[in-house]
């Protein structure tokens, strides 16, 4: 399997709900990167994406296109369409992901994305008021590790 074809099966998986078949495509020392949980390392960034399909309950739509990738990177651009389930709020996340290979497996994935964007859809007008500051950051970062350490338990 190419590189480009990896991300295809990742990015199809997460279309289809299916967690494990996209943790299948990290590599066991896989390394994550977004701005709203931070860094995230083997199980942990497994984890995420189990919970993030488990929680939204079928209530995510997730589009994928611009897949680039060479032997050793890649890129993809991704939405994600769904309801913050904490506010009940309506959230469209544009999300550009650079990645690393290793042993033909993802070894680092990286989501980019304007999180005060994200942070107005999902919070309202908290996260219009605060969602581009360093603390607002940081109380993201607190409340998604809470919610993984949870998850793991």
């Amino acid at each position: 399997m190419t590189n480009a074809e990896l991300i295809n099966k990742f990015y199809t998986s997460f279309v289809n709900g299916n967690a494990e078949e996209m943790v299948n495509c990290y590599h066991t020392e896989i390394i994550f990167t977004d701005p709203a949980f931070g860094t995230l390392k083997g199980e942990d960034a497994k984890n995420m994406w189990r919970m993030l399909i488990e929680r939204s309950k079928g209530d995510i739509k997730v589009t994928f296109n611009n897949v680039k990738a060479n032997d050793k990177t890649g890129s993809a651009y991704w939405e994600a369409h769904y309801t913050f389930t904490q506010t009940g709020r309506p959230v469209i996340n544009k999300i550009s992901a650079q990645f690393e290979f290793k042993d033909g497996k993802i070894i680092k994935h990286t989501d980019t994305f304007d999180l005060w964007k994200w942070s107005k859809q999902a919070l309202g007008f908290k996260g219009y008021l605060l969602g581009w500051s360093s603390f607002m950051q940081k109380q993201i970062n607190k409340q998604t590790s809470a919610l993984l350490k949870a998850y793991k338990s």
